[in-house]
């Protein structure tokens, strides 16, 4: 009984470490990004209503918050793929998944 409730009690420490990463980063994008504007730019979104693209600086599958600029949530100015996605984004034209 005691490996059994150890990991039970494992399970349940990560699902409510899950819950707090996940309400953290929406807090932080809510107030730095205000509203999520990705249905305004026709993206595949998931159950957060966050888009779900391709990051062309990191080539890897991302879900992000977009702003009224078409900018997501992980823009970077200055940065060259950076610009290059929030264009793309605009465009309608970025990689989903």
């Amino acid at each position: 009984m005691g490996d059994k409730f150890r990991r039970v009690l494992h399970q349940q420490a990560r699902k409510v470490g899950r819950e707090y990463a996940r309400s953290k980063r929406a807090y932080r994008e809510g107030r730095e990004w205000g509203e999520n504007r990705a249905d305004t730019f026709d993206l595949p979104t998931d159950e957060e209503d966050r888009a779900r693209i391709v990051c062309r600086r990191h080539v890897e599958k991302r879900r992000v918050a977009v702003n009224a600029d078409g900018e997501p949530a992980c823009f970077e100015e200055g940065h060259p793929d950076c610009e290059g996605c929030a264009e793309d984004v605009r465009e309608g034209r970025v990689q989903t998944w």
